[in-house]
C-alpha cells in the first residue's frame, strides 16, 4: 500500500504547477480533471481529513485552530534550535534547557566544596599534602611505604615540628583525607565542567554569549586550582619555622581562594537561571511581557540599585569573614556585643606599631586592618552588622505601599527570603564566636555566607530585564500574532463542503 502511495505522488508531482500555487485547499481547474484518486493523494494532509470525514459539514473542528496556536507558539520558543539544526554553522538565538539545569547543578557542587573546605580549614588538613600534583596526586597512597613517605614529607613541614609533633600515622591518614577529598571534589568540578562545556559549544547548543561565559568560568576553574596550591604553598615556607611564627597559610591567599570559589559560583547560578527564566517565559509570551512592563516601572528603580548595592556589601564581608578565619582572629573576644570592657578595643591594640614594616609607618593603618586580629574582628563585626541592617531596611522599604503595589509577586518572595537568610546568618555568626569557633558551627556560618550572597543575587535576578529576553519574548510575541492571522486565512480558503 505504501509504494502505492509513492507513487500516486510521483505522478502528482508530473501534474501542471500553476494551478497548485493559487490556493492550497481550493478545487484544482484543469482543462482536463484528474481522476479522483490523483486529486485525494495531492490534496494537503489538513484538508483531506476534514473533507472526507462527512460531506456537508459546515463547522471546522476547534481541535484544528488549538493545535495550530500552539504549534506556532513552540516554534517561536524553539526557534534557534531549528534554525541551528538547519544551518550546522549558524548560531541559535536561544540556549538549550539542559545547560540551565546543568549550570544550576555545578553551582551546587561549588557551593559544597566550598563548604568541604572550609572544614578542611577548620581541621588542619589543607597542609596535610606538601605537593602539587594534578594528575598522578589523583590516587590516594596505595601501600604502606607509600604512607610512610607522605607522612615523612608532612614531618618536615613547619606545621608538624611547631604543633602537631605529637601525631602518628593513624591520625595523619584522617587530615590526609580531608584534604585529597578536597582536591579531588576540585578536580571533579572541573572536568564536570570543562568537558560539557566543549560538548555544548561544538553541538551548538548556546549563544556566542553563553559560550563566551562558558569558558570564561572553566578558566576561571583552572585559575582557582592555581590559587589553592598558592595558597597551601605559603604554609610550607621555612620562615615559619622562626620562633614565635604560626604556621598556616596567608591570609591573603586564603582570601583570594574563597573570593574566586564565591565568584565561580556566582556566575554558574547566574547564568544558569537566566536560561532557565529565559525558557519559562517564553512558555506564556503575553504574561512575560506584562511582567517586564511590570520591572521596567521607574518605582523599581531605586529597589533594583538597593539590591546591587547590597549584593557588593555582603560580598566584602565575605572578604572580611575570610581574614578572621585566616588570622584565627575567631579565637579573641568570645562576646558581643562588647570587645573586652567596651564595644571596641583600645586604641593602641587596635593600631599597633607592631604590624608596621617601614620606619616612617605609612603603613601603619592597612597592615592592621589587614593583618592584626583584633583590627580585622572588628572590622568584620562592623560590616556584618551594617549588612543586616542593609537587609532590614530594604525589606521594610519593599513593603511600602508604592513599592509593594509595583513590585512582582517573585521579587517580593526574593526580599522575605533575603531577610530570613540574614537573620540566620547572624545568629550563626553570634553562636560560634561565643563559643569559640566550634567545627559545626563554624562550617555552618560559612555555608550560610555563601546562602545570603545567593539571596542577594536571586533577588537581583528577579529584578532585572535582559535585553536578550526580552528580544525572544517579542519575536515569539510577532510569531503568535502571525500564526493566528495565517489561521484566519486558512478558514476562509477552506471549500465550503467542510
Amino acid at each position: 500500500m505504501a509504494f502505492f502511495r509513492i507513487g500516486l505522488r510521483r505522478a502528482v508531482a508530473q501534474l501542471p504547477r500553476a494551478p497548485l500555487m493559487r490556493n492550497a485547499c481550493a478545487p484544482l481547474k484543469l482543462s482536463a480533471p484528474p481522476p479522483r484518486v490523483l486529486q485525494l493523494a495531492a490534496a494537503p494532509r489538513a484538508c483531506r481529513s476534514y473533507a472526507s470525514i462527512a460531506p456537508g459539514v459546515s463547522k471546522i473542528p476547534a481541535q484544528f485552530f488549538s493545535s495550530a496556536t500552539t504549534d506556532a507558539a513552540k516554534s517561536a520558543a524553539q526557534s534557534g534550535s531549528s534554525q541551528a539544526s538547519a544551518d550546522p554553522s549558524s548560531s541559535p538565538g536561544t540556549n538549550a534547557k539542559v545547560v540551565g539545569y546543568w549550570l544550576v547543578g555545578s553551582a551546587l557542587s561549588v557551593f559544597g566544596i566550598v563548604v568541604f573546605g572550609g572544614l578542611t580549614r577548620l581541621t588542619e588538613s589543607g597542609l596535610s599534602i606538601t605537593e602539587w600534583r594534578p594528575v598522578t596526586g589523583s590516587l590516594p597512597p596505595m601501600s604502606e611505604e607509600d604512607w610512610q613517605s607522605e607522612f615523612d614529607k608532612y614531618r618536615a613541614s613547619p606545621e608538624f615540628k611547631m604543633i602537631n609533633s605529637h601525631m602518628d600515622l593513624a591520625e595523619f591518614k584522617k587530615i590526609y583525607f580531608m584534604e585529597w577529598t578536597h582536591r579531588i571534589w576540585g578536580r571533579f568540578v572541573g572536568l564536570s565542567f570543562v568537558l560539557p562545556t566543549i560538548y555544548f559549544l561544538a553541538r551548538r547548543r548556546v549563544t556566542p554569549k553563553m559560550g563566551l561565559n562558558l569558558v570564561g568560568i572553566s578558566a576561571l576553574i583552572g585559575f582557582q586550582g592555581f590559587i589553592g596550591w598558592w595558597m597551601v604553598k605559603s604554609g610550607l615556607k621555612d620562615d615559619l619555622f622562626a620562633p614565635g611564627s604560626h604556621p598556616r597559610v596567608s591570609q591573603y591567599r586564603l582570601t583570594a581562594h574563597l573570593a574566586t570559589a564565591f565568584v565561580c559560583y556566582a556566575w554558574m547560578l547566574v547564568s544558569g537561571l537566566g536560561i532557565l527564566r529565559t525558557h519559562r517565559l517564553l512558555r506564556d509570551p503575553e504574561a512575560a511581557a506584562k511582567t517586564f512592563a511590570a520591572l521596567k516601572s521607574p518605582t523599581l528603580r531605586v529597589l533594583r540599585g538597593s539590591v546591587t548595592a547590597l549584593t557588593a556589601l555582603i560580598f566584602t564581608t565575605v572578604l572580611s569573614g575570610a581574614l578572621v578565619a585566616g588570622l584565627d582572629a575567631g579565637l579573641i573576644y568570645n562576646e558581643f556585643p562588647m570587645m573586652g570592657k567596651g564595644l571596641t578595643p583600645p586604641k593602641t591594640e587596635l593600631f599597633d606599631k607592631f604590624y608596621s614594616r617601614k620606619a616612617d609607618s605609612s603603613d601603619l593603618w592597612w597592615r592592621n586592618m589587614l593583618e592584626n586580629p583584633s583590627l580585622v574582628q572588628l572590622d568584620h563585626r562592623i560590616l556584618a552588622t551594617t549588612t543586616f541592617t542593609a537587609v532590614v531596611a530594604l525589606f521594610f522599604y519593599s513593603r511600602t505601599g508604592r513599592i509593594k503595589a509595583a513590585m512582582p509577586k517573585d521579587v517580593r518572595k526574593g526580599v522575605t527570603g533575603l531577610l530570613h537568610l540574614a537573620l540566620l546568618q547572624v545568629t550563626l555568626g553570634i553562636t560560634t564566636l561565643i563559643y569559640m569557633v566550634p567545627i559545626p558551627l563554624a562550617a555552618a556560618h560559612q555555608a550560610g555566607a555563601l546562602a545570603l550572597l545567593t539571596g542577594a543575587l536571586v533577588a537581583g535576578h528577579r529584578l532585572r530585564v535582559p535585553k536578550a529576553t526580552q528580544a525572544l519574548v517579542q519575536r515569539a510575541l510577532q510569531n503568535r500574532s502571525g500564526s493566528r492571522l495565517q489561521v484566519g486565512a486558512i478558514s476562509k480558503n477552506l471549500p465550503k463542503r467542510v
